[in-house]
């Protein structure tokens, strides 16, 4: 195996996620009730084999750099490290990042200390897993210089992504960024299939020579810029990948991946032996449930739950549900600390009081909501926005810390 170093692109604002990035960026975002996003992509790396990894941050850092730091710790005796690396004034650059490139540009110097053969570049707002020793392997058998992970996807789907057209080796000669449903997605359609298009994953294995030469060029984003000039000027290769994949940058696709966890078979498992998703271990005690029916459901640890009924929903860590509350389709991410540990002057518990009923919602971290309250989206436009809550792809969400009254309707 070569040397390989590993960059997670942590994005920008992270508006699509908006008020779940108010006040965190997007690799910290919680995940499936006890992970973050981040913990995709890094537990990948590590699963692979690969300990040089490096998340690019701007926005919100503070608790990605505690979640880090609390989780990926590792001993003396095998080398690597997980670490975010925000944007900074240098003497080289005084300005944030501008785009995927940029950022990576601006922190190839810590890439080049290390002096690795290749550079995996990752998405960090993406539910999948993949073994990069796969990619790897076909890189190195292909003599590529930069291989692009790409999913077939019907054409239905094909139009808002960046497709890729491959000769018959699989070397990709042609790329369309959101073709849309017309002549030129005719001619893209993947060799040796009847309608299907490979769309890039936005994972990108980089030659370290050919990655600093494409970054020359200064130009900002990899999608819109240096991918179509690496085709051009140098091998590039496309990796199938044919498992579950899914971008989850905005509230309503943050949503459904959550809920999908909750089938009996899901699309995408946490219950894999030889590839666990790891996360920071808060040793919280069992969950604790005094009377509640569960339908499809997730629970996660250090709950109490006396509710009347939990449809189709998640329930994060420390959650605390009252009696005869009823929660449906509803994404609820827990809390940061146990009630009563910090000082609360607003008189509503952490979590959701006695009959309370919540449809169609994400509940972020550390909300009190009172008692008889009445949660949904329904007869909300999207867009719209409270200080307690807003619509998003018709999905109410109550930002992190937000206190509502008893009684409450929205």
């Amino acid at each position: 195996m070569c040397k390989v170093d590993c960059v997670i692109l942590g994005g920008g604002e992270g508006k699509r996620l908006q008020p779940l990035t108010q006040v965190r960026c997007k690799p910290a975002v919680p995940l499936a009730g006890k992970y973050r996003l981040v913990d995709i992509p890094v537990s990948n790396c590590i699963n692979s084999g690969l300990r040089q990894i490096d998340v690019l941050t701007q926005f919100n850092s503070v608790s990605l750099h505690q979640h880090v730091q609390n989780t990926y710790v590792f001993d003396r005796f095998h080398s690597g490290h997980v670490r975010v690396l925000a944007a900074q004034q240098t003497p080289d650059s005084a300005a944030w990042f501008e785009g995927t490139a940029d950022a990576v540009r601006q922190s190839m110097r810590y890439v080049r200390d290390r002096n690795p053969d290749l550079v995996l570049i990752l998405s960090g707002d993406q539910l999948y897993r993949m073994d990069f020793r796969e990619v790897i392997r076909e890189h190195l058998a292909n003599k590529a210089e930069v291989t692009i992970c790409t999913k077939p996807v019907p054409r239905n789907q094909a139009g808002a992504l960046g497709i890729m057209h491959t000769d018959e080796k699989g070397r990709i000669v042609r790329f369309a960024e959101k073709p849309g449903d017309t002549p030129l997605l005719d001619e893209l359609r993947a060799p040796g299939t009847d309608d299907l298009y490979l769309a890039s994953m936005g994972i990108y294995l980089f030659n370290t020579k050919v990655l600093l030469e494409l970054l020359e060029s200064g130009e900002k984003d990899f999608g819109k810029n240096i991918i179509p000039a690496a085709i051009r000027e140098h091998a590039v290769f496309a990796h199938r990948f044919t498992g579950y994949w899914r971008d989850i940058g905005t509230i309503g696709a943050f949503w459904e991946a959550n809920l999908e966890l909750t089938d009996p078979l899901p699309p995408f498992s946490f219950y894999d032996p030889d590839a666990p998703v790891y996360t920071h271990m808060r040793y919280l005690p069992p969950s604790k449930i005094n009377c509640c029916d569960f339908t499809r459901a997730l629970l996660s640890e250090g709950c109490i739950v006396s509710g009347h009924r939990i449809l189709h929903s998640v329930i994060g860590v420390r959650s605390r549900i009252g009696e005869g509350s009823v929660l449906e389709h509803t994404v609820m991410m827990g809390a940061d600390y146990f009630e009563g540990q910090k000082d609360d002057a607003s008189g509503v518990p952490l979590g959701v009081g006695k009959a309370c009923f919540i449809r169609n919602a994400i509940i972020d971290k550390n909300a009190r909501i009172g008692d008889d309250c009445y949660i949904s989206p329904e007869g909300k436009k999207d867009g719209e926005t409270t200080p307690l809550y807003c619509v998003r792809d018709n999905v109410i969400v109550i930002p992190k810390g937000t206190v509502i009254p008893s009684g409450t309707r929205l």
